[in-house]
């Protein structure tokens, strides 16, 4: 057998080998970046501390970092606040009624979220604790939670504190 039909042969199998190849890969479809059943809702946090001072909006700030945290990983669909507040009008569901888990989960069933994040923060001395619970909506199971504690002056750390309990729940 004389040299150049050696060579041929040795084209030839790397010719089919990265055609071979190239046909596999091109034929792999890329994953999805978000399945669409891990759909999340983000509630706003519920401000527990014993004290009367005013601390308007933080429970929509904290969420909002949530949210961000949730959406920085890319695997869920977040459902929007705009449209938990715009389905809670069309309900006519009011603040008292929304206090009740059972009722938040329905709303997210109707939203089509499986996933819901409920949660508190409440300032125990000089400390914040932040408490969040990553619950299946279906069967209203709590899947994970998630404490946190920083100080209660440091506003940023508050901030830093959600994102971080958010990045640990998922």
């Amino acid at each position: 057998m004389g040299l150049s039909k050696i060579l041929i042969r040795i084209l030839i199998r790397i010719f089919l080998t990265l055609t071979v190849t190239v046909f596999f890969t091109s034929c792999a479809s890329k994953p999805a970046l978000v399945e669409k059943d891990n759909t999340i809702a983000v509630w706003d946090l519920d401000d527990l501390s014993l004290s009367t001072t005013v601390r308007p909006n933080l429970g929509e700030i904290l969420s909002s970092q949530i949210i961000e945290a949730i959406k920085k990983r890319g695997d869920y669909a977040v459902v929007e606040r705009q449209r938990l507040l715009l389905a809670l009008e069309e309900l006519r569901l009011g603040t008292t009624q929304l206090a009740d888990e059972t009722t938040r989960l329905k709303l997210g069933r109707i939203l089509g979220a499986r996933f819901m994040v409920f949660g508190g923060y409440q300032i125990i001395g000089n400390q914040m604790r932040l408490d969040l619970r990553l619950v299946e909506v279906e069967t209203g199971k709590v899947l994970r939670a998630v404490p946190k504690t920083t100080s209660a002056a440091d506003l940023q750390g508050w901030i830093d504190t959600a994102r971080k309990a958010a990045e640990e729940l998922l």
